[in-house]
């Protein structure tokens, strides 16, 4: 499966032709809780990460969120 993540066009392995967004975060090695994701152009909220199936040919972005200050 082909997708672009972050800008960066990717090859996953996958056993299907979709899998769920949460598989994929997992494949890539995500902590679920510290990343926003857009798919195609929309943020999808975490809770809706098991229903959004990936295809080949999307596109995400992942950002990690950073904390501190000072």
């Amino acid at each position: 499966m082909k997708l672009t993540i972050n800008g960066e066009l990717k090859n996953i392995k996958v056993d299907q032709s979709s899998l769920s967004l949460s598989d994929l975060i997992k494949q890539l090695g995500h902590h679920p809780r510290l990343i926003v994701v857009e798919l195609n152009g929309t943020i999808l909220p975490p809770v809706n990460w098991d229903k959004a199936q990936i295809y080949d040919g999307d596109s995400l972005e992942i950002v990690t969120i950073v904390g501190g200050g000072s």
